[in-house]
């Protein structure tokens, strides 16, 4: 088993989970776990010690109750042989019994009771752990591919307030006659306004880039409009507000804009938690249609109750229903239209609105706009809990699927791998569950993350499937109950153990250094915090960061270690 990929498996302990809180990270993109050390009180006295777990095999030495300096002595000794075995252990690839010694000489220095600071052979010790695990960690990284997290797409909408339309002026004025006369047969149930501002966006649709826009979302919305119909009718809304949804994202469960909205809802996170959309390092619930649509139709009627108008309510979807009360207030009309004359709202807000009504007209009546769509079938799934995380290339591998239709189907995934949720749903392909539970029953659930399963083809031998994978041909043959020197039969499948990959932690601190144009606001956007979390890390009084600034912050908003004992260093 190679060395470099033997450290994969090193990361998921607590105690090293919490040394590299400490150690910091040089990426801030990565954004590792946190875990919760066992509380010791800050500055905890160096009394008396009481009897360490000593294994007397290793360290020559009798469990003792010692006190100080004495205590020191066997502490040293003890962590340094945990150390050395760990470093041992996991050269030998023997991973297992190395994240076991690493974990126990770090329990056995964070819960001594010493000050770690005060001693210089304490802190020495510890900053070698530190270094080593670090490095191994860091090489991990550059090795591994599993935990990148997936591309994002651009946000339609913000491609669609970037064009340059006609204005008003400029458009023949026979086009509203003959468009009002269309307008009279199409069946809605929202208001449909034809204006000038409607009709100058249905004039830049029907241009080369319009038409692609709009031709792009129509055929994407063949997936999602069973179900985004089905949803809005449970919740009791108007069934032409899907077309809110193509403006926004042109139906893209991936988009993202730059505002940092996500999904085809493109929710700003703070307002998708308000609607119960999760997001985590390995998931964002933004992305999932399903639960984003709900979560939309839930936001949209609170909307509509509080301005009783669809149009208001779509703006302040856009801009947030703050900005619309306030332009209501100084201008005292609660008139959308008469908002827009008045320019009482954000350019983008007041364009808003005209953009969705003229898709959902050329939506409605494609034929009359010459739209050639042929939109793509709604998906057909099976649902499962596998109970445990899972690498997405190994349940591609186990239904004979490729990892893009994987990831398709999953787009609220943000890695390769599954959360370790039991509840987590996972959706296949139809008719494949059966098969799925079938394959990775002959895999431990613990190596559903590092190993694989690999279908042989012509030529292939134990050897060289060793070398693809990085792993001895006595593994590969261990695991599957083959002889060393046995043929490979063509088509038939392998398990092969893999090494793990790396799973950083949630909580782990990152030093981030201020840029220009970063507030306090966007900064905990970037890392899924508070600002309040920010500024108590921090010490800040006030809502200003100068450029230059480095800022502690622990991604994920999980609150960090408190006992006195932790230190960190600043990377990059």
């Amino acid at each position: 088993m190679s060395f470099v990929k033997g450290a994969h498996a090193l990361l998921s302990l607590p105690a090293v989970a919490l040394l590299l809180s400490i150690v910091g990270c040089e990426e801030s993109a990565r954004r590792p776990l946190q875990v919760r050390p066992p509380q010791v009180a800050a500055g905890a006295p160096p009394e008396r010690l009481g009897p360490l777990p000593i294994d007397p095999r290793r360290a020559g030495v009798r469990p003792l109750a010692v006190q100080a300096p004495r205590g020191v002595e066997l502490l040293l000794a003890k962590v340094e042989a945990a150390f050395r075995t760990g470093q041992q252990e996991y050269k030998a690839g023997h991973l297992v019994k190395a994240r076991r010694e690493f974990d126990q000489a770090l329990d056995w220095l964070l819960l001594s009771g010493y000050d770690l600071q005060a001693d210089a052979r304490l802190e020495d010790l510890f900053d070698r752990i530190v270094d080593t695990v670090h490095a191994y960690e860091m090489q991990s990284f550059r090795e591994g591919d599993g935990f990148s997290e997936q591309k994002a797409e651009p946000a339609p909408i913000d491609e669609i307030a970037e064009m340059t339309v006609p204005s008003p002026e400029s458009l023949d004025p026979r086009l509203g006659a003959r468009l009002a006369k269309v307008l009279e047969k199409v069946p809605h149930d929202l208001p449909l306004t034809l204006n000038e501002h409607v009709l100058s966006y249905l004039n830049f649709f029907q241009t080369p880039r319009g038409r692609l826009i709009v031709e792009t979302g129509l055929r994407r919305a063949g997936r999602y409009r069973p179900m985004i119909t089905r949803v809005l009718r449970e919740e009791g809304l108007p069934q032409d507000l899907i077309y809110l949804a193509q403006a926004e994202s042109a139906f893209q469960p991936m988009a993202l804009s730059r505002a940092g909205a996500r999904g085809i809802w493109q929710f700003m996170s703070y307002r998708g938690r308000e609607y119960g959309l999760e997001r985590t390092w390995w998931v964002d619930e933004r992305q999932d249609p399903e639960k984003a649509t709900h979560a939309a139709a839930r936001h949209l009627r609170d909307l509509y109750q509080m301005f009783g108008d669809w149009y208001l309510a779509m703006a302040a979807y856009n801009s947030g229903p703050g900005n619309v009360q306030r332009a209501i207030e100084h201008t005292g009309y609660a008139d959308f239209w008469e908002l827009y004359r008045r320019n009482a709202l954000p350019r983008e807000t007041r364009n808003y609105v005209p953009i969705i009504l003229a898709l959902t007209l050329m939506a409605k009546d494609a034929d009359h706009y010459g739209l050639q769509v042929d939109p793509e079938p709604p998906p057909h799934l099976d649902r499962v809990k596998p109970g445990h995380p899972i690498d997405l290339r190994l349940v591609a591998e186990t239904i004979d699927v490729d990892v893009e239709t994987l990831r398709l189907l999953n787009p609220e995934l943000l890695r390769m791998v599954t959360p370790a949720d039991p509840n987590f749903e996972l959706c296949l392909p139809e008719g494949t569950a059966e098969r799925f539970f079938a394959e990775v029953a002959a895999i431990p659930s613990e190596k559903w993350v590092s190993w694989r399963r690999h279908r042989v083809e012509e030529g292939e031998t134990l050897s060289s499937l060793a070398r693809k994978y990085h792993v001895s041909p006595s593994a590969i043959a261990d695991a599957n109950g083959l002889d060393g020197h046995a043929s490979l039969a063509v088509g038939g499948k392998l398990i092969i153990p893999a090494a793990a990959r790396p799973q950083p932690a949630l909580g782990k601190l990152v030093r981030y250094r201020v840029r220009r144009g970063d507030t306090l606001e966007s900064i905990a956007e970037q890392f899924d915090v508070s600002v309040l979390e920010l500024r108590r890390w921090n010490g800040l009084r006030g809502h200003r960061v100068a450029r230059g600034m480095r800022l502690k912050i622990y991604p994920g908003g999980l609150t960090p270690p408190a006992t006195g004992k932790s230190r960190s260093r600043e990377v990059g």
